[in-house]
């Protein structure tokens, strides 16, 4: 099980992200049975829009707890974050804080999201960051792909820097995979071991992602 406070704030979160993200858009969730229903899960996600992360944490089966750029825990937003079992990470080097918390919550059986891409970005998965890897291979949780399609739409918004209210925003899950070392580090989690896993890994997203596009029209 998951550490009792992460769980509980990260299930509290899930349940205010529904209210909010289903009275202000029209998510329409597909693949949502391929998450594990139970164990430690990691949810890669695309990234173009704040709103991303909320939209994931209403739309998936399971509370999830994400990496958050520290940035935003400020005052009592942070607070806030906090209590709905988010993670404060530094994007400028190693947090260590941050990881330990983010594998806390995978050896308690709990559901981590990662925008493997580190920020915002076209959504594409051109770019990721040795994040991921470095957690799927740690913490040997498989890994689902995830495509938010949608929250970058700009015609017809009423509110600036917000998708349009109640517009549609589609959330395509993936199949779930693992990820082991392979080649010449012998299984070790050497930045060899992580720089192939995370090509690896970037062809499995990419693929997702491009299925999720093809399935959705978008």
């Amino acid at each position: 099980m998951t550490a009792p406070g992460a769980g509980r704030g990260a299930a509290t979160g899930r349940r205010l992200a529904i209210g909010i993200i289903n009275g202000a858009f029209r998510p329409r969730v597909l693949g949502a049975w391929r998450v594990p229903p139970g164990g430690p899960v990691i949810l890669a996600v695309n990234h173009t829009h704040n709103v991303d992360g909320p939209v994931l944490m209403g739309t998936s089966p399971r509370p999830v707890s994400f990496l958050v750029k520290k940035e935003a825990f400020v005052g009592p937003v942070g607070s806030f974050l906090r209590g709905i079992g988010q993670l404060s990470v530094d994007r400028k080097g190693t947090d260590r804080a941050a990881v330990t918390g983010a594998l806390d919550i995978l050896k308690g059986g709990g559901v981590l999201g990662i925008f493997p891409e580190g920020t915002r970005t076209e959504g594409d998965f051109a770019a990721l960051r040795a994040g991921l890897a470095y957690f799927a291979l740690r913490s040997g949780a498989p890994v689902v792909p995830v495509a938010v399609l949608g929250s970058n739409e700009r015609r017809g918004r009423l509110v600036p820097g917000m998708p349009p209210l109640r517009s549609r925003i589609d959330v395509v899950f993936g199949d779930p995979f693992t990820v082991t070392p392979e080649g010449a580090a012998g299984g070790r989690r050497t930045r060899t071991a992580l720089d192939d896993a995370t090509v690896r890994i970037q062809e499995r997203l990419t693929a997702h992602l491009k299925d999720a596009r093809r399935l959705t029209g978008r």
